[in-house]
């Protein structure tokens, strides 16, 4: 039941017909977990805090640095060098006393994130890697336990809502990682400010969204965002049998270790285009995801990354492939693959992938 004080704290939640009482009391009832208090963690957690949920756990091991206070709102110059779940947990007890926090200040491992996550009745995902990320989705599958996903990169960002009620799971959608150090992060390559508190706030009302029952939620879609056109482009995803062989939680970094490197040539857009234009024979190849192909691409073959391996007689081997992706990180290791373990001798990375073809050849692709 509400406090009085709560009623009041909560009125503009009370009155809205799609929550009112029954909706605000379970609220207070939720329990959520937030795995990394970071850029997307602070948003989500101040508006869950503000929202009224019961109890939150926060996991993160990392100390506040002086580079995330660009983005990582909850944290100010007097906090550098403190555990980031702390401060956060402090900070919000401060913004809502009606709020129970329970502080992890430590990674979520194969070895405790079962007992952790059997506490919670949903996850949200802050994280900023795929070894921990996998790992969210191979517990939630095993807990039956809903998983909210966020992702940012330099100005795009990535929502969905996966594991809920028998729906797509992570690895319907990305079966296979990139390997270690293939995805660069945030200080590597950066990230407008904003981006994660926008994506992060969406991550907050699909949390609510679900505990109220109220609304459409993105359950079997995908939101993509492009911070710089505010485009919005929503895919629908589809349930793969990906699920159902996970039996056990795993070394998530051996996982997601990438092949031993070899030498890759890599071509950029502008050189692709123009031999594509004298009309040299050459064969295309795309490894990035259905979902992917299905918003835009520049021709070729398509045989996703985690599913070569099934497709290698189909490529021809008497003419130079062209291997791209997204941004040119999958490629590049599909051209690792193709080369060490398939003899291939003419294989070329093109850098930047169809972000850069969009870019700077033809600027009417989406950039998604």
């Amino acid at each position: 039941m509400l406090s009085e004080e709560e009623k009041i704290r909560f009125n503009r939640h009370i009155i809205l017909d799609q929550i009112g009482m029954e909706g605000q009391e379970k609220l207070k009832a939720a329990k959520i977990l937030v795995v990394g208090a970071g850029g997307l963690g602070c948003p989500v957690l101040q508006y869950l805090t503000a929202a009224g949920v019961g109890k939150i756990g926060i996991i993160d091991d990392d100390h506040v640095d002086l580079s995330n206070l660009q983005r990582q709102i909850l944290f100010h110059s007097q906090d550098v060098g403190r555990l980031k779940a702390e401060v956060a947990a402090e900070k919000l007890r401060a913004q809502n006393p009606h709020t129970t926090f329970s502080v992890y200040p430590e990674r979520l491992t194969s070895s405790n994130a079962l007992s952790i996550l059997e506490k919670y009745d949903l996850v949200i995902d802050g994280t900023d890697n795929f070894p921990t990320r996998y790992l969210i989705n191979d517990a939630c599958v095993l807990l039956n336990r809903p998983f909210i996903f966020g992702s940012i990169f330099k100005f795009e960002g990535q929502v969905a809502v996966f594991n809920y009620k028998n729906g797509p799971t992570y690895r319907c959608v990305f079966p296979t990682p990139p390997g270690a150090g293939e995805i660069p992060n945030c200080a590597q390559i950066g990230v407008i400010g904003v981006l994660p508190g926008l994506i992060g706030t969406i991550q907050a009302n699909e949390a609510i969204k679900l505990i109220v029952e109220a609304g459409t939620l993105l359950s079997g879609k995908l939101l993509l965002l492009d911070a710089l056109s505010m485009h919005q482009t929503i895919l629908t995803l589809h349930r793969t049998d990906a699920a159902d062989h996970i039996r056990k939680l795993t070394d998530y970094e051996d996982f997601c270790e990438p092949n031993p490197s070899a030498a890759i040539t890599s071509i950029d857009v502008q050189e692709l285009k123009s031999r594509l234009e004298k009309g040299e024979s050459l064969t295309l190849l795309d490894v990035r995801e259905h979902f992917e192909r299905d918003i835009c691409h520049i021709g070729g073959l398509h045989f996703p990354l985690g599913e070569l391996a099934d497709h290698i007689g189909k490529i021809p081997r008497d003419l130079p492939i062209c291997v791209y992706c997204h941004h040119g990180t999958r490629s590049l290791r599909a051209a690792e693959l193709l080369t060490k373990n398939y003899g291939f001798y003419q294989v070329l990375n093109v850098s930047g992938g169809i972000h850069a073809w969009s870019v700077y050849v033809d600027k009417k692709l989406p950039t998604y």
